[in-house]
């Protein structure tokens, strides 16, 4: 028998404080201006087809954003953000 030992990682879920603290838009968020620029000509560009933004993936460390980006993202594109983690899809 093989027994796997490991600690998992869990994250406290946000709170509406948490939340309520992020940037709202994209000119609000500070720092990494390539993908800022990016993220806002796919916004602009799906807006101007009247139609869906296509898929994104925001990878890299903790700390740099990605969920704040996800937010600014959903909001401006009129969006409901679900958010989860690895450790989160790992129990499921």
């Amino acid at each position: 028998v093989q027994e796997n030992f490991y600690t998992e990682a869990t994250e406290a879920p946000e709170t509406d404080l948490d939340i309520s603290l992020r940037p709202p838009e994209l000119t609000e968020f500070f720092g990494q201006e390539k993908v800022k620029e990016r993220i806002s000509l796919m916004i602009e560009a799906a807006q101007k087809r009247k139609d869906v933004l296509a898929h994104i993936l925001l990878s890299g460390p903790p700390g740099l954003g990605k969920t704040t980006l996800a937010h600014i993202i959903a909001s401006a594109t009129g969006s409901k953000l679900h958010s989860t983690s690895g450790p989160q899809i790992e129990k499921a």
